[in-house]
């Protein structure tokens, strides 16, 4: 961030200095993640049970979802109903919140999709001018 543009912006509680991690950083990094962007945008559909939501990602692994899941449950972005039936069922969907920050990371995604060509051409031209 630039000077001018720390100095203009009011300090948040949530600013820190040094090493470690600013919070909302890390909620940053957890919506932006490559199956939190992933997750987010498929919920914004519908609910899903575990295993649709696996196929409905495609290629994450049983570990990497229910990490991502219960991340994104913690920062107050999915909820998660766990139904006493036999056998059991748990539904997986948005928040509010999760919905708020769904509806960025999906704008972002479709500004991605849009662009893909630029970016392409943007490529061919670095490339070629290192080769």
């Amino acid at each position: 961030m630039a000077v001018s543009e720390k100095a203009t912006r009011p300090a948040s509680k949530y600013d820190m200095d040094g090493e470690g991690m600013c919070p909302y950083r890390l909620v940053l990094e957890h919506v932006t993640s490559r199956w939190g962007v992933l997750v987010l945008i498929e919920l914004l559909e519908r609910p899903y049970r575990f295993s649709e939501l696996r196929r409905a990602i495609g290629r994450v692994s049983e570990k990497m979802l229910t990490q991502t899941l219960q991340t994104l449950e913690r920062d107050g972005l999915v909820h998660r109903d766990a139904k006493p039936v036999i056998p059991p069922r748990v539904d997986y969907s948005l928040t509010d919140l999760g919905r708020e920050a769904a509806e960025q990371v999906r704008a972002l995604a479709t500004w991605t999709k849009d662009r893909m060509d630029d970016v392409q051409q943007a490529r061919q031209a670095y490339d070629g001018a290192r080769a």
